[in-house]
């Protein structure tokens, strides 16, 4: 869920082609004719679902980038890279059709007169597979999922190379968690309630207790947005009382970073949390598969719920923003709000302690048990 150019989610212009628009560029720019296609919802791209008369894979998703975002070509590059990287890896990952000039992505007019803005344009690889948003969570996919979410920093980290990986690099990028301070601009967004008064004491918090340990934490590159639309799974079992699931897709790699370890699994465990009937006992789940491949240290373990607690406010806030910018757009921005701030409010209600307390001891149950 990126929001515009680094620190200004305000200049966002978000693309408004219509599906004929969106066909026409298919046929242009990757020289596919399009048999059918469907809108599908976004914070501030456009992404089209599109079948085409070809032989081979014959779905994508077409991908038009925010006309900020688009003026950073080596950061898309980077990001796309990364998903060709993992998927040559063996991670489901979505890798792009060439276009008719044989590169990854094109930059097109978002319209015939002049001064149109300019749009960023992929085509990838459609994945199948249900969203997580979609499902009921149990014990075994949130543990796969905290898996999946150290393999896939660890692996980008210490062997992704290319030269535009220096444009991830995003110092002022509003959704990179070591920027919770720069929520400050936005929260007016909230109005005068007892949600702002909550996400102020989680900002300040953030500010004297993990701003000055972020050097303490182990670095490296976060694909910084394993939401719950995100993630895509299927069922490989036949079980409807106890379904086992396997994570079929990764999505949605536009707001990779630098940052740390811990970032990414505070963010999957926030992200978790929000369709769970059980929130609080989430964590612990994530966090044993996370620490199966990744264990976190004691510094980072002791940030774990001011990271998750601003990542609730980051999503909340920025949601907020943007959804008074664009309010044609406030159900799809809504989304994490409906159920986000009843967890956030409840996460400190509860206390650190106590929330540390329950996902530390079901984590720890891990090393005793097979995941369940």
């Amino acid at each position: 869920m990126s929001s515009g150019n680094d620190c200004q989610p305000q200049t966002l212009t978000k693309p408004a082609l219509g599906e004929r628009e969106a066909a026409e560029l298919v046929d242009r720019v990757f020289g596919l004719k399009v048999s059918w296609i469907r809108s599908l919802p976004s914070y501030d791209d456009q992404n089209f679902h599109v079948r085409v008369s070809a032989e081979g894979a014959d779905e994508y998703v077409l991908k038009i980038t925010n006309s900020e975002d688009s003026q950073e070509p080596d950061l898309i590059q980077a990001q796309t890279q990364a998903m060709m990287f993992l998927s040559a890896e063996g991670f489901p990952s979505a890798t792009p059709y060439l276009t008719k000039d044989g590169n990854i992505m094109s930059l097109e007019s978002g319209g015939t007169r002049p001064g149109s803005k300019k749009y960023m344009v992929r085509l990838l690889t459609y994945l199948p597979g249900t969203p997580v948003a979609k499902i009921t969570t149990n014990a075994q996919i949130l543990y796969e999922i905290g898996r999946l979410a150290a393999s896939v920093d660890k692996v980008l980290s210490e062997k992704f190379q290319h030269p535009s990986v220096t444009s991830l690099h995003r110092g002022q990028f509003i959704w990179n968690l070591a920027n919770v301070p720069l929520l400050d601009q936005y929260i007016y967004a909230l109005g005068q309630n007892k949600y702002r008064a909550v996400v102020e004491q989680v900002i300040e918090q953030f500010k004297g207790k993990v701003i000055p340990k972020l050097s303490s934490f182990r670095a490296c590159i976060n694909h910084g947005d394993l939401n719950d639309h995100n993630i895509l799974v299927d069922s490989s079992s036949a079980s409807l009382e106890n379904p086992q699931y396997r994570v079929s897709g990764i999505l949605d790699f536009s707001d990779m970073s630098y940052g740390y370890y811990v970032f990414e699994v505070a963010i999957v465990i926030m992200y978790m949390m929000i369709e769970s009937p059980d929130p609080l006992s989430v964590g612990g789940h994530v966090l044993a598969g996370f620490e199966s491949v990744l264990p976190l240290t004691a510094e980072e373990r002791g940030a774990l719920f001011l990271l998750v607690s601003g990542r609730f406010a980051q999503s909340l806030v920025i949601a907020a923003h943007t959804a008074l910018l664009y309010p044609e757009n406030k159900e799809y921005l809504a989304i994490t709000a409906k159920t986000g701030w009843k967890h956030l409010m409840k996460m400190f209600e509860v206390g650190q302690k106590a929330v540390e307390k329950t996902w530390f001891e079901t984590a720890q149950a891990y090393a005793y048990l097979a995941p369940a």
